[in-house]
């Protein structure tokens, strides 16, 4: 008598065991869930990823000052160039009135006119 009901008991346990299993699992395979897997490791990506650009952009900033006050130091540069002066062309050359065009930052678009 003993056994029988040991051997019941183990296997009401393992049937709610068993049981208590497959629903999780079937939880964790509806549409909802897997898709909210998907996004949260999604996320989590984007931010691994967006770090590790970010640490390579930096890197490449730093060795590009470095690299650029070496080849200064190299060359004996050491101040800031002054800008030239803005330049005047000549629109028409060899005539009486010889007529200057100054550079601007503002290009002539023909499309504007239309």
């Amino acid at each position: 008598m003993f056994r029988r009901t040991f051997w019941f008991t183990t296997g009401v346990a393992a049937g709610v065991w068993a049981t208590t299993k497959v629903n999780r699992k079937l939880r964790q395979l509806t549409p909802e869930s897997l898709a909210a897997t998907a996004a949260n490791k999604a996320l989590e990506t984007g931010a691994r990823l967006k770090d590790r650009a970010v640490g390579f952009a930096l890197d490449v900033r730093d060795n590009m000052d470095r690299r650029e006050a070496e080849l200064e130091d190299a060359l004996g540069i050491h101040e800031d160039p002054e800008l030239p002066a803005p330049r005047r062309y000549a629109a028409i050359e060899n005539s009486k009135h010889t007529k200057y065009v100054e550079t601007t930052t503002y290009p002539y678009d023909r499309n504007e006119d239309h």
